[in-house]
C-alpha cells in the first residue's frame, strides 16, 4: 500500500472503519468482498503504518456538560524556541483544548476549547493560557452551533 493511493478494498476498509470502528473483521470482510484474513492483515498494516492512528468513540460534549465550544486564535509575542515549546507544552497538558493547529495569517495558533460555561472558559484562560510566557493575545470566537461536524476523511 502506498500513502498516496489505496486499492479499492483498502479504501472501503478505511471508509467502513471511519463510519464504525467496532465492526468485526468478518463484517469488514463481508462489506469489502474479501475473506477475513486478508482484511485483518490490511487493517494491521494500516495501524502499523500510522494510517489508522487509533480507534475511538465519539462522545456528545453537551451530554458531558461541556456546553461551550470556543475557537481561540492565539498570537505569541516572539517565536523563540522557548516560547513555542512552553505554549505547546501547555496545550498538550490541557484536556480542555481538544484541537490545536499552528497556522499562517494574523494568529500563530487556533485552538478548539470546550468548557461547561463562560466562567469556566475565562478561568481556563486566566489559569493556563495567560500564564504562558510569550502569549501576546487570544481572540475568542464562541461557537453558536455546529453547521457541519465530520470526523471521517475522504479516502482518495
Amino acid at each position: 500500500m502506498e500513502n498516496e493511493r489505496f486499492d479499492r478494498a483498502t479504501r472501503l476498509i478505511l471508509e467502513a472503519l471511519q463510519a464504525d470502528a467496532r465492526q468485526s473483521t468478518q463484517q469488514l470482510a463481508d462489506r469489502v468482498g474479501l475473506s477475513a484474513t486478508p482484511v485483518w492483515r490490511r487493517v494491521k498494516e494500516l495501524e502499523e503504518r500510522g494510517v489508522i492512528r487509533r480507534h475511538v468513540a465519539l462522545v456528545d460534549r453537551e451530554q458531558l456538560g461541556l456546553s461551550i465550544c470556543v475557537l481561540a486564535n492565539v498570537s505569541l509575542v516572539r517565536h523563540t524556541e522557548g516560547a513555542v515549546d512552553a505554549f505547546e507544552a501547555m496545550v498538550a497538558g490541557s484536556p480542555e483544548i481538544v484541537e490545536c493547529q499552528a497556522i499562517t495569517g494574523e494568529a500563530d495558533y487556533v485552538m478548539k476549547i470546550v468548557a461547561p460555561d463562560m466562567k469556566a472558559y475565562d478561568q481556563f484562560l486566566q489559569s493556563k493560557v495567560f500564564k504562558v510566557p510569550g502569549v501576546a493575545s487570544v481572540r475568542s470566537n464562541v461557537v453558536l452551533r455546529e453547521v457541519k461536524y465530520e470526523t471521517a476523511y475522504p479516502v482518495p
